[in-house]
């Protein structure tokens, strides 16, 4: 939690914008709280009054088709708002730059000239064998219309991709979220052998969070993934402390279930121990996660996505220090975990990017550090880039609006969509879906230097003019998207008649033999629901009159198979 910026009376430029700041800290503090309590992660079991989050899978899953390609992505948060004017310097517009932060600005003595017009600041210089590798690609002013500055809905935003979303409102599932839903939509039965995504610190984030679960094994910090990664376990029976606990015996219970529930513990450990580091790392929080990050795709865990966080960048005072410290630290680690996948060759298949809920003003403010902005740059690394540059148009220090703020010049959720169809090679209607929900949004992908789908980049006119949009799938009457997973489009959704009585509708394109059996929320079968031939047309199957016997109340699971196909949806039972 913040302390209380006392120097925001002694600030000029203070915005109506920034009004409530502390407050809002204090909000987001009590839901990160929340979200802190333990190892956050897909589905859910409830034990008593106790939520146990699980994203392994049951004794009774199995693999599923993985995606085409053996890209690896990692999503680098810069927690707190990074200033982008502290990271990437305008050398064209340095006068007015500096002039703007007589007491903070970056002296040009200390700035490395990566271009005649770009420069970082020579604490980052860790990064020049990047650059100089083709390694590094900066984009300029990604952001978007009318930015929050609030470090809650600005977080939500960036993770859920909804513009509508103010804090009290907007879509409760990230854009990689929907994209897991998607690959895997027998995932809670069936998920995939490794984590479809590994994320370090669960605080308020809903990037994996999908319609029924979330798709990441999810840790609060990296001492705890340390730990999984060299035990196989998320707890130690053997030596807790249980004689001095009254309650022992549940809570090596607790612990044992978690750790046999966990069975991703295991694969984690399994290529902890294949994969090792050959580069040595600095010993900070940031670098031990990249170290990790490194002899876990070195020993070929099969994790497609990790996420991992860096905290500190909200520098309302004393931010030449601060930011210092952060950058040299991040740059540093970076160029170390490119370095140590070289040695095996897969550096060429790991894209690494930074993102921030917001940037920071042109202005300083009156404790040497700068206040909630809008545009920041976003960083990204790796031998795919295929070349490095700077990316995009620098906003113009001349016109920030009334209150100091750059306005944006890049869509983040063009970059992030880029990034979805032209590295991860998913399908570009698949995309927009996941991205932008309509084709109104005007998507112009980005020349970073890869390309899945084949679009010519000299092709594209980067103004308002954006390309022919597919179009997107159906949504019902609710908004859930039809599904199109087993060859033709079958909806499937629960409902509730009455408070006790769950019901699935159906609808089916043509007659074909139907199979729905329920499981709880171990991958227990408990019962079928459904077998026999199924007519054209709908059907509302009532789950409590087609399985025998009481059923308990809780979270359960029911999977439609229709030949070899199959697809799973959550419902509660009362």
């Amino acid at each position: 939690m913040c302390d209380t910026h006392n120097h925001h009376d002694k600030d000029p430029f203070k915005g109506l914008e920034h009004e409530g700041h502390d407050l809002e800290h204090k909000q987001w503090s009590r839901r990160s709280f929340l979200q802190a309590l333990g190892i956050a992660g897909s589905g859910s079991m409830l034990l008593g009054s106790n939520m146990l989050s699980a994203s392994g899978p049951s004794p009774l899953t199995s693999a599923i088709a993985a995606a085409e390609t053996d890209n690896i992505l990692i999503l680098i948060r810069l927690n707190g708002g990074n200033d982008g004017l502290s990271t990437v310097i305008p050398i064209q517009q340095y006068d007015t730059y500096a002039n703007q932060r007589p007491n903070i600005y970056i002296p040009e003595s200390k700035i490395l000239k990566l271009t005649d017009d770009f420069g970082i600041p020579t604490y980052m210089d860790a990064l020049e064998p990047l650059w100089g590798n083709g390694q590094f690609k900066a984009v300029h002013g990604v952001g978007y219309q009318n930015q929050s500055l609030s470090h809650f809905t600005g977080s939500d935003i960036y993770a859920n991709t909804d513009l509508t979303s103010t804090g009290f409102t907007g879509l409760n599932t990230g854009w990689m979220g929907r994209h897991f839903e998607d690959l895997y939509p027998d995932y809670l039965i069936n998920p995939p052998e490794a984590p479809a995504a590994v994320q370090i610190g669960n605080i308020s984030n809903l990037v994996f969070q999908g319609e029924e679960t979330n798709y990441a094994f999810v840790t609060n910090n990296i001492d705890q993934l340390e730990e999984i990664a060299a035990t196989g376990q998320f707890y130690d029976i053997a030596n807790a402390p249980f004689d001095d606990c009254m309650y022992g015996d549940q809570l090596r219970f607790l612990r044992g279930v978690a750790n046999t529930t966990y069975e991703y513990a295991g694969k984690i450990n399994e290529a902890y121990e294949r994969g090792q580091n050959q580069v040595e790392y600095q010993d900070n929080g940031f670098a031990r996660q990249l170290a990790l990050l490194a002899r876990l795709i070195k020993g070929n865990l099969g994790t497609k996505v990790y996420m991992i966080s860096m905290g500190g960048f909200d520098t309302h005072g004393n931010q030449p220090e601060a930011h210092q410290r952060l950058m040299s630290n991040l740059s540093i680690a970076v160029n170390n975990f490119y370095e140590d996948l070289a040695f095996t060759q897969q550096d060429e298949k790991v894209l690494s990017m930074t993102f921030s809920e917001f940037g920071r003003r042109i202005f300083e403010n009156g404790s040497n550090g700068t206040d909630h902005g809008k545009a920041a740059p976003t960083l990204f690394f790796g031998s795919g880039l295929n070349g490095s540059a700077f990316v995009g148009e620098h906003p113009s220090l001349d016109a920030p609006n009334g209150r100091g703020n750059l306005e944006y010049t890049m869509d983040f959720r063009n970059l992030y969509a880029t990034v979805l169809g032209e590295w991860l090679c998913v399908p570009m209607d698949k995309v927009v879906e996941h991205l932008y929900f309509d084709t109104s949004a005007p998507y112009t992908p980005v020349d970073l230097g890869f390309n899945c789908s084949g679009v010519d980049f000299d092709d594209i006119a980067y103004d308002n003019d954006p390309p022919t949009l597919p179009d997107t799938p159906p949504r019902d009457e609710e908004g859930e998207v039809a599904s199109e997973e087993m060859g033709f489009e079958v909806v499937h959704k629960p409902y509730y008649p009455s408070e006790r009585n769950p019901h699935i509708y159906l609808e089916m394109p043509f007659s074909a033999h139907v199979d729905i059996q329920l499981f709880n929320i171990l991958g227990q079968n408990v019962g079928t629901v459904f077998n026999e031939m199924m007519l054209e047309g709908t059907a509302e199957i009532n789950i409590r009159e087609r399985v025998r016997g009481s059923l308990s109340t809780g979270k359960y699971i029911y999977r439609i198979q229709v030949g070899d196909q199959k697809m799973s949806k959550s419902v509660m039972i009362m």
